[in-house]
C-alpha cells in the first residue's frame, strides 16, 4: 500500500543508522496494511505519521565517580513514544550496546505490547549506555543517582512510569526510587520493580518468564499439544529465563539449555533451577560455574546454543540473537513451537522461516507482555496503598495472557491471516491505540 510505504520510506530517511528501530517499524506498518486500507480515516489523521514519531527523545549526560575517585560520563536516554491509552511506561536498559536507535525500537515495540494488556499504559523506554557488570555497588548508586537527578524532571505516577530491563534489576530500581523520592518529595510509584518492602508487587520477578509460557501454552493447545515431555532450549539467564524455565518445568517440560554472554550449559537431565538462580541472582557469576553444581553437565563458549536439538524453543536474552541459519537448524532438530521473550530476539528472515515451516510462533510484543502487565498491577497496587498476594497477582497474569492470545488469535483470523500471530499480534495492538488517538484529535 503507498501510503505504507511512504510512511516506511520517510521514517527510514529521516532516522538514519537506527536499523533495529527501522526493523520494528517495518514489521509493524506492513503487517497492519490490510486495516489501514479498510479505515480510510487513519490516513486522513496522519496515525502513522504519528505513531511512528516519539511524542519526545530526551538524551541527557550522566557524570558520576568511580571507586578510584576518576570521573565517568555515560549517555542517558528516555524516549516517551505514545501516551495515547495511558501514562508511558517501559523499562530503563542498561548495558554498552544501548544508543537512540535502540532506545527508540523499544519505545515503539512497547507501544503495541501494552495496548495488547488491555491496560492502561503507553509506550516509552529509557535507558545508558553505562555497563553494570563489574562495578561495585557504590559505583552503581553513583550511577544511578546522577541517572535520576536528570531524569526526574520527566517521570512520575501519572506521566511516565520505567521499570527494570536489561542490567536494571532491583538493585539499580531500589538506587533510582530512593534518589526520586529524595529530589522530589514523593512516596509515589513511579517506578516498578521496587522492592517488597516499598510498594513492589509479589510476582513482579517472575511475571515476563510465567507470562510468556502461559501464552505458549495456549498457542501450543491450538494444535492438541502442551509442555508435557517436551525438551525446552532457553536463551539468557537472567529473570526472564530464569522463570520461563521454572514455568515449562512445571508444566511437564524438560528445560535442557540455558546460556549467558560469555557461553551455554547443557544438562540432559534437566537444568538445575536452585543451582542457576545461586549463580545467577545471588553471586551474580557466569554459567561456567555451573559444573561445580552438575558435574555431567556440559558448559560451552563456542557454538551456539540453538544446536540442542528441542521441541520448544524460547529466545530470552537480546534482540536479533536467533538468525536465519539457527531456524534452520531448529527446524530440522523438530521444533514445534518458538515464543519469544525477549524483545524482538528473531530476526525477519528466521520469523519467515518458522512460519513456512508450520512452527508456531509467539512474537514479543505479544510472548513477553507478562513482566509490564504486571508492573501496570504493581501501578494499581501503589495506587490503591494495597499489596495483592502472589496468587492473586498470578491469577491476573494468567487471564492477561490468555487474553492476548485471544485477541492476536481474533484479529489475524478476521484479516485473513489465521494463524499468523505475528499479523495478529501487530494489529490487536494498534488498533486499540489508533482509535485512541483519532478520538483524541490532532494532539
Amino acid at each position: 500500500m503507498s501510503y505504507v510505504n511512504d510512511v516506511l520510506q520517510n521514517l527510514i530517511a529521516k532516522n538514519p543508522g537506527e536499523a533495529v528501530f527501522h526493523q520494528a517499524a517495518t514489521e509493524v506498518l506492513e503487517s497492519i496494511a490490510p486495516v489501514i486500507e479498510a479505515n480510510p480515516a487513519y490516513e486522513k489523521a496522519g496515525i502513522l505519521e504519528r505513531l511512528t514519531e516519539p511524542d519526545r527523545a530526551i538524551l541527557f549526560r550522566v557524570p558520576w565517580v568511580d571507586d578510584q575517585g576518576k570521573v565517568q560520563v555515560n549517555k542517558g536516554y528516555r524516549v516517551q513514544f505514545n501516551n495515547a491509552i495511558g501514562p508511558y511506561k517501559g523499562g530503563l536498559r542498561l548495558h554498552p550496546s544501548v544508543n537512540l536507535g535502540v532506545i527508540k525500537f523499544l519505545g515503539f515495540e512497547q507501544i503495541f505490547k501494552n495496548s495488547l494488556t488491555g491496560l492502561p499504559i503507553g509506550g516509552g523506554k529509557g535507558g545508558s549506555d553505562f555497563d553494570p557488570k563489574g562495578k561495585s555497588d557504590r559505583e552503581v548508586m553513583a550511577f544511578c543517582q546522577s541517572f535520576m537527578t536528570e531524569l526526574y524532571k520527566y517521570v512520575g505516577a501519572d506521566i511516565d512510569v520505567p521499570a527494570g530491563d536489561i542490567g536494571v534489576g532491583a538493585r539499580e530500581i531500589g538506587f533510582l526510587y530512593g534518589q526520586y523520592k529524595r529530589i522530589t518529595g514523593l512516596y509515589e510509584g513511579v517506578l516498578t520493580g521496587k522492592g517488597l518492602t516499598y510498594g513492589g508487587s509479589l510476582a513482579r520477578k517472575e511475571a515476563t518468564g510465567y507470562g510468556l509460557v502461559y501464552l505458549m501454552k495456549e498457542m501450543l493447545a491450538t494444535k492438541g499439544e502442551s509442555f508435557e515431555g517436551k525438551r525446552v532450549v532457553i536463551s539468557g539467564s537472567g529473570n526472564v529465563a530464569i522463570y520461563a524455565a521454572e514455568k515449562a518445568t512445571a508444566f511437564g517440560g524438560k528445560v535442557v539449555a540455558l546460556c549467558d554472554s560469555t557461553g551455554w550449559i547443557y544438562d540432559e537431565a534437566g537444568v538445575d533451577l536452585a543451582a542457576v538462580k545461586q549463580i545467577k541472582e545471588v553471586e551474580r557469576k557466569r554459567l561456567r560455574e555451573y559444573k561445580n553444581y552438575r558435574p555431567n553437565a556440559e558448559y560451552h563458549e563456542d557454538g551456539v546454543i540453538w544446536d540442542v536439538p528441542c521441541d520448544i524453543a524460547l529466545p530470552c536474552a537480546t534482540q536479533n540473537e536467533l538468525h536465519l541459519e539457527h531456524a534452520e537448524t531448529l527446524i530440522k532438530n523438530g521444533v514445534i513451537a518458538v515464543g519469544e521473550g525477549a524483545n524482538m530476539p528473531s530476526t525477519p528472515d528466521a520469523i519467515h522461516a518458522f512460519q513456512k515451516a508450520g512452527v508456531l510462533f509467539a512474537p514479543a510484543k505479544a510472548a513477553n507482555a507478562g513482566g509490564v502487565a504486571t508492573s501496570a498491577l504493581e501501578m494499581s497496587q501503589n495506587s490503591l496503598r494495597l499489596s495483592w498476594t502472589f496468587e492473586e497477582v498470578d491469577q491476573r497474569l494468567h487471564g492477561i495472557m490468555v487474553g492476548i492470545f485471544n485477541q492476536m488469535a481474533a484479529a489475524a483470523e478476521k484479516y485473513g491471516h489465521a494463524g499468523d500471530y505475528v499479523v495478529g499480534a501487530n494489529i490487536a495492538g494498534f488498533v486499540k491505540v489508533a482509535d485512541a488517538m483519532l478520538a483524541q484529535g490532532v494532539v
